[in-house]
């Protein structure tokens, strides 16, 4: 491995040289420009993090700019910025301008373009926040597809729908997300648990062989309790799924699968929170994906499962 240190003059940043080759892997699509500038930001360090936080807090102002204008807005050098544009996959910084104009210039077409960046007041009307949640949210979603590798989800798929068993990892919000998935896939057949303390998930891990599946889910890819229960399960011999918006982090180098998530922070709605919608996004495609080849059983059992709660419906007309 060798390490580059860029542009000493505006500030030192470390970048692997392997990572540019890395990230191309994973199958960001071209018209996710601001999504993988959000999914490199957080491996990058001094000029070059700054050049990527500028370019995040207006892309529309640095599409319209050029190289120069960039640099001494983003407080670097001409040279940091061509270093920049490689680091996200761009031949230079021609086509990273390109890129965040077309890309904001569907988001206008499409409608949301409320400022998401702005803090939301105590005095904004609800309308006005629902208008700034919606956009977020849209924003997400657009970057996830960008992001998501598809020939990913159907391998991820391929390996649930022939599982004997399959163990969901998270803690906090995305045990809650983990819940959901397993909910999903015990409605088609699936032998599904869903695992948020650590010893209990541990000890269900040691258990997993191989054929079984172990899927992790982090935001950030860095919580310890869910890359402990990943670890011990791919040691066992499980095929190993990583839901996370950081293709570098511990969560992701350990796995077998990564499914990519993005997320657009606004005001009490941190990344962790903000990427809930997308992560179910994901998943909910990756339990269609795994009923289309378990169709007949999947059919099946959905049918008995509802005829099985139908009689716990409140009946038409009755009173409340």
């Amino acid at each position: 491995m060798v390490d580059h240190e860029v542009d000493t003059s505006a500030g030192t940043a470390v970048v692997d040289a392997g990572a540019v080759d890395r990230r191309g892997a994973l199958g960001v699509a071209s018209d996710g420009v601001l999504a993988r500038v959000r999914a490199g930001a957080g491996e990058l360090t001094g000029a070059l993090r700054r050049v990527a936080e500028h370019v995040l807090s207006d892309p529309e102002a640095a599409a319209r700019a050029t190289i120069v204008e960039l640099a001494e807005r983003s407080g670097t050098s001409p040279a940091t910025i061509t270093r920049f544009c490689r680091a996200m996959g761009f031949d230079g910084y021609a086509d990273l301008r390109l890129g965040i104009a077309a890309e904001t210039g569907r988001a206008r077409s499409a409608g949301w373009t409320v400022d998401i960046g702005r803090e939301i007041q105590p005095g904004d009307p609800l309308s006005r926040v629902l208008d700034q949640i919606m956009a977020a949210d849209t924003r997400a979603m657009h970057d996830t597809a960008a992001l998501l590798d598809l020939s990913e989800v159907e391998r991820a798929a391929v390996a649930i729908a022939g599982a004997s068993r399959v163990n969901i990892f998270g803690a906090s919000g995305s045990a809650l997300v983990g819940e959901e998935m397993q909910f999903s896939l015990h409605r088609i057949g699936v032998a599904a648990w869903a695992w948020n303390d650590v010893h209990e998930g541990l000890a269900s891990a040691a258990l997993l062989r191989q054929g079984d599946v172990a899927l992790g889910i982090s935001h950030t890819g860095q919580t310890r309790e869910t890359i402990e229960m990943l670890a011990e399960a791919g040691s066992r011999g499980a095929t190993t799924v990583a839901l996370t918006g950081f293709p570098r982090s511990p969560l992701a180098e350990l796995a077998d699968i990564v499914l990519l998530t993005a997320s657009q922070a606004t005001t009490f709605r941190p990344d962790a929170l903000s990427a809930r919608h997308p992560q179910l996004v994901v998943l909910d495609l990756l339990y269609i994906a795994v009923a289309q080849r378990t169709h007949d059983r999947a059919h099946a059992a959905f049918r008995r499962t509802a005829q099985a709660v139908d009689g716990h419906k409140a009946a038409k007309g009755a009173g409340a």
